[in-house]
Protein backbone atom coordinates (compact mmCIF):
# COMPACT_ATOMS: atom_id res chain seq x y z
CA UNK A 1 0.00 0.00 0.00
CA UNK A 2 2.97 2.11 0.79
CA UNK A 3 4.38 1.85 -2.31
CA UNK A 4 1.76 2.54 -4.33
CA UNK A 5 1.04 5.42 -2.90
CA UNK A 6 4.43 6.36 -3.21
CA UNK A 7 4.43 5.17 -7.03
CA UNK A 8 1.21 8.14 -6.94
CA UNK A 9 3.16 10.60 -5.52
CA UNK A 10 6.17 10.73 -7.73
CA UNK A 11 4.05 10.50 -10.66
CA UNK A 12 2.38 13.60 -9.43
CA UNK A 13 5.63 14.92 -8.59
CA UNK A 14 6.94 14.46 -12.46
CA UNK A 15 3.91 15.62 -14.25
CA UNK A 16 3.38 18.81 -11.97
CA UNK A 17 7.50 19.90 -12.42
CA UNK A 18 7.41 18.52 -15.79
CA UNK A 19 10.27 16.36 -15.28
CA UNK A 20 12.25 14.89 -18.25
CA UNK A 21 9.89 17.19 -20.37
CA UNK A 22 11.99 19.14 -23.20
CA UNK A 23 11.40 22.56 -22.67
CA UNK A 24 10.79 25.51 -25.73
CA UNK A 25 12.06 29.07 -23.55
CA UNK A 26 15.52 28.55 -25.43
CA UNK A 27 13.72 28.97 -28.61
CA UNK A 28 11.20 30.85 -27.58
CA UNK A 29 13.81 33.41 -26.20
CA UNK A 30 16.18 33.49 -29.15
CA UNK A 31 12.85 34.00 -31.22
CA UNK A 32 12.33 37.19 -28.69
CA UNK A 33 15.74 38.35 -29.66
CA UNK A 34 15.74 38.12 -33.49
CA UNK A 35 12.37 39.78 -33.32
CA UNK A 36 13.68 42.58 -30.83
CA UNK A 37 16.71 43.31 -33.22
CA UNK A 38 15.12 42.89 -36.15
CA UNK A 39 12.36 45.92 -34.65
CA UNK A 40 15.29 48.02 -33.41
CA UNK A 41 16.73 47.89 -37.08
CA UNK A 42 13.68 49.20 -38.33
CA UNK A 43 13.64 53.05 -39.58
CA UNK A 44 11.64 55.44 -37.29
CA UNK A 45 10.81 59.02 -38.29
CA UNK A 46 11.99 61.81 -35.26
CA UNK A 47 9.06 64.22 -34.53
CA UNK A 48 8.29 67.16 -32.57
CA UNK A 49 4.74 66.53 -30.97
CA UNK A 50 2.87 70.06 -30.23
CA UNK A 51 -0.80 71.29 -29.59
CA UNK A 52 -2.25 74.43 -31.27
CA UNK A 53 -5.31 75.39 -33.07
CA UNK A 54 -6.91 76.57 -36.29
CA UNK A 55 -6.52 79.45 -37.39
CA UNK A 56 -6.05 81.22 -41.02
CA UNK A 57 -3.59 82.70 -43.23
CA UNK A 58 -5.33 86.10 -43.36
CA UNK A 59 -6.04 88.43 -41.34
CA UNK A 60 -9.34 89.50 -43.15
CA UNK A 61 -10.29 86.09 -43.29
CA UNK A 62 -10.25 86.06 -39.19
CA UNK A 63 -13.38 86.57 -37.10
CA UNK A 64 -13.65 90.59 -36.90
CA UNK A 65 -15.33 92.26 -34.59
CA UNK A 66 -17.21 95.33 -35.64
CA UNK A 67 -17.27 98.40 -33.23
CA UNK A 68 -19.40 101.70 -32.93
CA UNK A 69 -17.39 104.17 -35.05
CA UNK A 70 -19.27 106.83 -33.13
CA UNK A 71 -21.09 107.64 -29.57
CA UNK A 72 -25.13 106.85 -30.16
CA UNK A 73 -28.45 105.36 -29.12
CA UNK A 74 -29.71 102.04 -31.19
CA UNK A 75 -32.52 102.77 -33.25
CA UNK A 76 -33.01 99.68 -34.96
CA UNK A 77 -31.50 96.16 -35.65
CA UNK A 78 -31.44 94.90 -39.46
CA UNK A 79 -29.78 91.52 -38.56
CA UNK A 80 -30.27 88.97 -35.50
CA UNK A 81 -27.34 86.76 -34.62
CA UNK A 82 -26.79 83.83 -36.79
CA UNK A 83 -27.90 85.33 -40.00
CA UNK A 84 -25.28 85.65 -43.13
CA UNK A 85 -24.34 88.88 -44.03
CA UNK A 86 -22.73 90.24 -47.59
CA UNK A 87 -20.07 93.10 -47.38
CA UNK A 88 -21.89 96.71 -47.60
CA UNK A 89 -25.49 95.11 -45.67
CA UNK A 90 -26.54 97.14 -42.91
CA UNK A 91 -26.30 95.83 -39.62
CA UNK A 92 -27.41 98.50 -37.28
CA UNK A 93 -28.72 102.09 -37.14
CA UNK A 94 -28.06 104.35 -34.69
CA UNK A 95 -29.00 107.91 -33.42
CA UNK A 96 -26.92 110.91 -32.38
CA UNK A 97 -26.57 111.65 -28.23
CA UNK A 98 -24.15 114.55 -28.50
CA UNK A 99 -25.25 118.32 -28.13
CA UNK A 100 -22.96 119.55 -30.58
CA UNK A 101 -24.37 117.41 -33.22
CA UNK A 102 -28.29 116.82 -32.64
CA UNK A 103 -29.53 119.86 -34.81
CA UNK A 104 -30.90 117.70 -38.22
CA UNK A 105 -29.78 120.68 -40.30
CA UNK A 106 -26.40 120.68 -38.77
CA UNK A 107 -24.76 120.04 -42.35
CA UNK A 108 -27.08 122.73 -44.44
CA UNK A 109 -26.13 125.35 -41.85
CA UNK A 110 -22.84 125.03 -41.34
CA UNK A 111 -22.98 125.44 -45.63
CA UNK A 112 -24.05 128.83 -45.23
CA UNK A 113 -21.57 129.75 -42.46
CA UNK A 114 -19.04 128.95 -45.27
CA UNK A 115 -20.84 130.66 -47.89
CA UNK A 116 -20.76 133.76 -45.78
CA UNK A 117 -17.42 133.52 -45.35
CA UNK A 118 -17.09 132.97 -49.16
CA UNK A 119 -18.73 136.38 -49.52
CA UNK A 120 -16.95 138.12 -47.16
CA UNK A 121 -13.75 137.21 -49.01
CA UNK A 122 -15.14 138.50 -52.01
CA UNK A 123 -15.82 142.21 -50.33
CA UNK A 124 -12.37 142.10 -48.91
CA UNK A 125 -11.07 141.45 -52.55
CA UNK A 126 -13.00 144.48 -53.98
CA UNK A 127 -11.82 146.24 -51.27
CA UNK A 128 -8.54 145.52 -51.83
CA UNK A 129 -9.13 146.69 -55.80
CA UNK A 130 -10.30 150.03 -54.32
CA UNK A 131 -7.76 150.74 -51.81
CA UNK A 132 -5.07 149.73 -55.39
CA UNK A 133 -7.09 152.57 -57.02
CA UNK A 134 -6.61 154.74 -54.42
CA UNK A 135 -2.86 154.11 -53.80
CA UNK A 136 -2.61 154.93 -57.32
CA UNK A 137 -4.57 158.23 -57.63
CA UNK A 138 -2.56 159.38 -54.14
CA UNK A 139 0.87 158.51 -56.77
CA UNK A 140 -0.46 160.32 -59.08
CA UNK A 141 -1.48 163.15 -57.44
CA UNK A 142 1.80 163.19 -55.29
CA UNK A 143 3.31 162.91 -58.31
CA UNK A 144 1.69 165.73 -60.03
CA UNK A 145 1.88 168.07 -56.93
CA UNK A 146 5.60 167.46 -56.89
CA UNK A 147 5.99 168.22 -60.28
CA UNK A 148 4.29 171.11 -59.75
CA UNK A 149 6.59 172.45 -56.92
CA UNK A 150 9.04 171.22 -59.26
CA UNK A 151 8.29 173.92 -61.75
CA UNK A 152 7.18 176.71 -59.43
CA UNK A 153 10.60 176.25 -57.59
CA UNK A 154 12.11 176.20 -61.08
CA UNK A 155 10.15 179.51 -61.79
CA UNK A 156 11.70 180.96 -58.32
CA UNK A 157 15.21 180.03 -59.29
CA UNK A 158 15.01 182.33 -62.37
CA UNK A 159 13.24 184.57 -60.73
CA UNK A 160 16.26 184.57 -58.23
CA UNK A 161 19.04 184.77 -61.34
CA UNK A 162 17.24 187.72 -62.59
CA UNK A 163 16.96 189.53 -59.21
CA UNK A 164 20.59 188.87 -58.88
CA UNK A 165 21.55 190.31 -62.16
CA UNK A 166 19.09 193.09 -61.41
CA UNK A 167 21.54 193.54 -58.10
CA UNK A 168 24.72 193.07 -59.78
CA UNK A 169 23.49 196.40 -62.13
CA UNK A 170 22.38 197.98 -59.09
CA UNK A 171 25.32 197.76 -57.07
CA UNK A 172 27.28 198.84 -59.88
CA UNK A 173 24.78 202.05 -60.57
CA UNK A 174 25.32 202.41 -56.83
CA UNK A 175 29.05 202.42 -56.77
CA UNK A 176 29.09 204.16 -60.01
CA UNK A 177 26.83 207.15 -58.09
CA UNK A 178 28.46 206.91 -54.76
CA UNK A 179 32.10 207.98 -56.58
CA UNK A 180 30.34 210.55 -58.60
CA UNK A 181 28.13 211.80 -55.08
CA UNK A 182 32.07 211.66 -53.44
CA UNK A 183 33.92 213.57 -56.11
CA UNK A 184 31.07 216.26 -56.31
CA UNK A 185 31.25 216.89 -52.31
CA UNK A 186 35.26 217.36 -52.81
CA UNK A 187 34.30 220.04 -55.42
CA UNK A 188 32.05 221.30 -53.33
CA UNK A 189 34.47 221.71 -50.86
CA UNK A 190 36.27 223.48 -53.31
CA UNK A 191 33.55 225.67 -54.70
CA UNK A 192 34.11 224.41 -57.73
CA UNK A 193 30.33 223.36 -57.70
CA UNK A 194 27.02 224.90 -55.86
CA UNK A 195 25.24 223.36 -52.91
CA UNK A 196 22.30 222.43 -55.53
CA UNK A 197 24.35 220.74 -57.35
CA UNK A 198 25.57 218.92 -54.67
CA UNK A 199 22.09 218.51 -53.31
CA UNK A 200 21.35 216.96 -56.92
CA UNK A 201 23.88 214.70 -56.60
CA UNK A 202 22.99 213.40 -53.39
CA UNK A 203 19.72 212.74 -54.32
CA UNK A 204 20.56 210.62 -57.21
CA UNK A 205 22.78 208.71 -55.01
CA UNK A 206 20.18 207.86 -52.56
CA UNK A 207 18.28 206.89 -55.31
CA UNK A 208 20.41 204.64 -56.04
CA UNK A 209 21.33 202.77 -52.90
CA UNK A 210 17.11 202.90 -52.35
CA UNK A 211 17.06 201.00 -55.59
CA UNK A 212 19.88 198.74 -54.51
CA UNK A 213 17.99 197.95 -50.88
CA UNK A 214 14.98 197.84 -52.83
CA UNK A 215 16.45 194.45 -55.15
CA UNK A 216 18.33 193.07 -52.27
CA UNK A 217 14.69 192.75 -50.40
CA UNK A 218 13.66 191.19 -52.94
CA UNK A 219 16.18 188.54 -53.40
CA UNK A 220 15.76 187.55 -49.85
CA UNK A 221 12.05 187.33 -50.85
CA UNK A 222 12.68 185.20 -53.58
CA UNK A 223 15.01 182.94 -51.87
CA UNK A 224 12.23 182.90 -49.44
CA UNK A 225 9.75 181.77 -51.52
CA UNK A 226 12.43 178.83 -52.87
CA UNK A 227 12.58 177.77 -49.03
CA UNK A 228 8.76 177.64 -48.60
CA UNK A 229 8.08 175.64 -51.86
CA UNK A 230 10.64 173.02 -50.80
CA UNK A 231 9.22 172.89 -47.34
CA UNK A 232 5.90 172.58 -48.80
CA UNK A 233 7.56 169.78 -51.45
CA UNK A 234 8.31 167.98 -48.30
CA UNK A 235 5.07 168.34 -46.14
CA UNK A 236 3.61 167.35 -50.13
CA UNK A 237 5.36 164.10 -49.97
CA UNK A 238 5.11 163.49 -45.99
CA UNK A 239 1.42 164.14 -46.45
CA UNK A 240 0.85 161.74 -49.35
CA UNK A 241 3.41 159.18 -47.88
CA UNK A 242 1.22 159.07 -44.79
CA UNK A 243 -2.21 158.91 -46.86
CA UNK A 244 -0.32 155.91 -49.36
CA UNK A 245 0.86 154.33 -46.23
CA UNK A 246 -2.34 154.41 -44.37
CA UNK A 247 -3.83 152.69 -47.78
CA UNK A 248 -1.29 150.21 -48.07
CA UNK A 249 -1.99 149.19 -44.29
CA UNK A 250 -5.88 149.12 -45.12
CA UNK A 251 -4.65 146.89 -47.85
CA UNK A 252 -2.42 144.61 -46.45
CA UNK A 253 -5.38 144.50 -43.21
CA UNK A 254 -8.06 143.51 -46.03
CA UNK A 255 -5.48 140.55 -47.25
CA UNK A 256 -5.00 139.66 -43.33
CA UNK A 257 -9.01 139.65 -43.10
CA UNK A 258 -9.16 137.31 -46.46
CA UNK A 259 -6.11 134.67 -45.33
CA UNK A 260 -8.45 134.59 -42.09
CA UNK A 261 -11.09 134.50 -43.65
CA UNK A 262 -9.95 131.53 -46.22
CA UNK A 263 -9.14 129.52 -42.41
CA UNK A 264 -12.20 129.89 -41.54
CA UNK A 265 -13.67 128.44 -44.72
CA UNK A 266 -11.11 125.74 -44.95
CA UNK A 267 -12.50 124.92 -40.82
CA UNK A 268 -16.01 124.96 -41.97
CA UNK A 269 -15.79 122.60 -44.70
CA UNK A 270 -13.52 120.24 -43.16
CA UNK A 271 -16.20 120.75 -40.59
CA UNK A 272 -19.17 120.39 -43.19
CA UNK A 273 -17.46 117.03 -44.50
CA UNK A 274 -16.58 115.63 -41.00
CA UNK A 275 -20.57 116.58 -40.31
CA UNK A 276 -21.63 114.82 -43.64
CA UNK A 277 -19.21 111.67 -43.14
CA UNK A 278 -20.38 111.56 -39.53
CA UNK A 279 -24.32 111.29 -41.04
CA UNK A 280 -23.12 108.11 -42.76
CA UNK A 281 -21.61 106.71 -39.71
CA UNK A 282 -25.38 106.18 -38.40
CA UNK A 283 -25.82 103.18 -40.26
CA UNK A 284 -23.25 100.57 -39.42
CA UNK A 285 -22.62 98.30 -42.30
CA UNK A 286 -21.04 95.14 -42.43
CA UNK A 287 -17.44 95.06 -43.48
CA UNK A 288 -17.56 92.06 -45.18
CA UNK A 289 -19.12 88.84 -45.79
CA UNK A 290 -19.90 86.45 -42.99
CA UNK A 291 -22.16 85.12 -40.39
CA UNK A 292 -23.31 87.71 -37.56
CA UNK A 293 -22.38 86.63 -34.04
CA UNK A 294 -21.76 87.22 -30.74
CA UNK A 295 -24.43 90.50 -30.46
CA UNK A 296 -23.29 92.15 -27.18
CA UNK A 297 -25.60 94.71 -27.80
CA UNK A 298 -29.59 94.06 -27.42
CA UNK A 299 -33.16 95.61 -27.16
CA UNK A 300 -33.67 99.48 -28.37
CA UNK A 301 -32.26 102.93 -27.23
CA UNK A 302 -29.36 101.12 -25.76
CA UNK A 303 -26.38 103.37 -25.43
CA UNK A 304 -23.44 102.48 -27.40
CA UNK A 305 -19.97 104.05 -26.76
CA UNK A 306 -17.21 105.27 -29.27
CA UNK A 307 -15.32 101.99 -30.73
CA UNK A 308 -17.37 99.93 -28.36
CA UNK A 309 -18.16 96.10 -29.54
CA UNK A 310 -21.44 95.56 -31.62
CA UNK A 311 -21.19 91.91 -33.03
CA UNK A 312 -18.57 89.69 -34.26
CA UNK A 313 -18.52 88.90 -38.12
CA UNK A 314 -17.35 85.10 -39.27
CA UNK A 315 -15.81 85.47 -42.71
CA UNK A 316 -17.49 82.26 -44.88
CA UNK A 317 -14.51 81.74 -46.90
CA UNK A 318 -11.20 80.51 -45.24
CA UNK A 319 -7.89 79.84 -45.95
CA UNK A 320 -7.38 77.86 -43.51
CA UNK A 321 -3.59 77.41 -41.21
CA UNK A 322 -2.83 75.83 -38.10
CA UNK A 323 -0.88 77.84 -35.92
CA UNK A 324 1.27 75.27 -33.43
CA UNK A 325 3.71 76.33 -30.56
CA UNK A 326 7.22 74.74 -30.19
CA UNK A 327 9.19 74.35 -27.33
CA UNK A 328 12.63 77.01 -27.32
CA UNK A 329 14.91 73.72 -27.26
CA UNK A 330 12.89 72.48 -30.37
CA UNK A 331 13.25 75.77 -32.72
CA UNK A 332 16.19 74.97 -33.97
CA UNK A 333 14.75 71.98 -35.89
CA UNK A 334 11.99 73.84 -37.33
CA UNK A 335 12.27 74.83 -40.94
CA UNK A 336 10.17 76.50 -43.60
CA UNK A 337 8.63 73.74 -46.28
CA UNK A 338 9.09 70.97 -43.22
CA UNK A 339 6.42 68.35 -43.28
CA UNK A 340 3.56 67.95 -40.16
CA UNK A 341 1.22 65.62 -39.45
CA UNK A 342 -1.94 67.08 -38.06
CA UNK A 343 -5.14 65.65 -35.67
CA UNK A 344 -8.04 67.49 -36.18
CA UNK A 345 -10.41 67.50 -32.61
CA UNK A 346 -13.60 65.62 -33.75
CA UNK A 347 -12.17 63.46 -36.36
CA UNK A 348 -10.64 60.02 -35.33
CA UNK A 349 -7.29 59.24 -36.20
CA UNK A 350 -4.76 56.24 -35.26
CA UNK A 351 -1.08 57.22 -35.32
CA UNK A 352 2.36 56.09 -35.19
CA UNK A 353 4.12 58.98 -34.77
CA UNK A 354 7.51 57.08 -35.72
CA UNK A 355 5.74 55.65 -39.11
CA UNK A 356 3.66 58.45 -40.36
CA UNK A 357 2.72 56.93 -43.67
CA UNK A 358 1.20 54.09 -41.57
CA UNK A 359 -1.26 56.32 -39.39
CA UNK A 360 -5.49 56.58 -40.13
CA UNK A 361 -6.79 59.53 -40.30
CA UNK A 362 -4.11 62.25 -39.99
CA UNK A 363 -3.68 64.89 -42.27
CA UNK A 364 -0.67 66.37 -44.14
CA UNK A 365 0.79 70.33 -44.12
CA UNK A 366 4.16 72.54 -44.34
CA UNK A 367 5.56 74.95 -42.27
CA UNK A 368 5.09 78.17 -44.07
CA UNK A 369 6.43 80.31 -41.50
CA UNK A 370 7.66 80.71 -37.64
CA UNK A 371 7.80 83.69 -35.55
CA UNK A 372 11.11 84.84 -33.63
CA UNK A 373 10.15 85.91 -30.36
CA UNK A 374 8.54 84.29 -27.67
CA UNK A 375 4.89 84.02 -27.09
CA UNK A 376 3.02 84.48 -23.58
CA UNK A 377 3.14 81.07 -23.00
CA UNK A 378 6.82 80.45 -23.45
CA UNK A 379 6.86 78.86 -26.98
CA UNK A 380 7.45 79.89 -30.20
CA UNK A 381 4.62 80.01 -32.88
CA UNK A 382 4.56 78.52 -36.75
CA UNK A 383 2.34 78.48 -38.95
CA UNK A 384 1.08 75.74 -40.88
CA UNK A 385 -0.60 75.51 -44.05
CA UNK A 386 -2.18 72.88 -46.17
CA UNK A 387 -0.47 71.02 -48.11
CA UNK A 388 -2.33 70.84 -51.77
CA UNK A 389 -0.03 67.83 -52.93
CA UNK A 390 -1.80 65.36 -50.49
CA UNK A 391 -5.25 64.91 -48.93
CA UNK A 392 -7.73 67.93 -48.35
CA UNK A 393 -8.19 69.31 -44.96
CA UNK A 394 -11.81 67.99 -43.64
CA UNK A 395 -14.28 70.91 -44.52
CA UNK A 396 -16.03 70.66 -41.55
CA UNK A 397 -13.05 72.42 -39.08
CA UNK A 398 -13.25 75.57 -38.08
CA UNK A 399 -11.22 78.43 -36.99
CA UNK A 400 -10.22 78.05 -33.01
CA UNK A 401 -11.04 74.48 -32.93
CA UNK A 402 -8.02 72.43 -31.15
CA UNK A 403 -5.35 70.49 -33.54
CA UNK A 404 -2.29 68.50 -32.14
CA UNK A 405 0.66 67.74 -34.52
CA UNK A 406 3.46 66.20 -35.44
CA UNK A 407 6.11 67.90 -36.79
CA UNK A 408 8.72 65.14 -38.98
CA UNK A 409 12.59 65.08 -38.78
CA UNK A 410 14.80 63.09 -39.65
CA UNK A 411 14.53 58.89 -40.16
CA UNK A 412 16.41 57.07 -37.78
CA UNK A 413 16.34 53.58 -36.91
CA UNK A 414 14.13 52.72 -33.41
CA UNK A 415 17.68 51.63 -31.76
CA UNK A 416 19.11 55.03 -31.94
CA UNK A 417 15.52 56.43 -31.23
CA UNK A 418 15.50 54.64 -27.83
CA UNK A 419 19.15 55.32 -27.13
CA UNK A 420 18.80 59.03 -27.56
CA UNK A 421 15.56 59.43 -25.48
CA UNK A 422 17.38 57.03 -22.41
CA UNK A 423 20.08 59.78 -22.71
CA UNK A 424 17.99 62.71 -22.96
CA UNK A 425 19.17 64.02 -26.21
CA UNK A 426 17.32 66.32 -28.46
CA UNK A 427 16.55 64.99 -32.30
CA UNK A 428 18.60 65.28 -34.91
CA UNK A 429 19.52 68.51 -36.62
CA UNK A 430 18.22 67.88 -40.18
CA UNK A 431 18.03 70.43 -42.72
CA UNK A 432 15.75 70.38 -45.85
CA UNK A 433 17.14 71.08 -49.18
CA UNK A 434 15.72 72.30 -52.25
CA UNK A 435 16.12 69.03 -54.03
CA UNK A 436 14.59 67.31 -50.63
CA UNK A 437 11.50 69.52 -50.50
CA UNK A 438 10.25 68.98 -53.77
CA UNK A 439 10.94 65.13 -53.47
CA UNK A 440 8.63 65.52 -50.45
CA UNK A 441 5.56 67.98 -52.38
CA UNK A 442 5.88 65.38 -55.52
CA UNK A 443 5.14 62.53 -53.12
Amino acid sequence: MENIQRKIELASFKYIYRINKQSNIRYWFVGIIIVSVVILLLPWTQNIKTKGKVTTLYQEQRPQEVHSPIPGKIVKWHVKEGDFVKKGDTILQISEIKEDYLDPNLVARTQQQVNAKKGSIQYYQGKIVTTGTQIEALTTAKQLKIEQLKNKLGQLENKLAADKAELDAVTNEYLLSKDQYERQQKMYEEGLVSQTQLQQRNIAFQNVQAKKTMVENKIAQTKQEITNAKIEQNSIEQEYLEKITKAEGDRYQSLSQIATSEGDVAKLENAVTNYTIRNGMYVILAPQDGQIVQANKTGIGEILKEGEQITVIVPDKVNYAVELFVRPVDLPLISVGQEVRLMFDGFPAIVFSGWPNSSYGTFSGRIIAFENTISDNGMFRILVSEDTASKKWPAQIKVGSGVQGIALLKDVPIWYEVWRNINGFPPDYYQYSNEDLAKKQKK
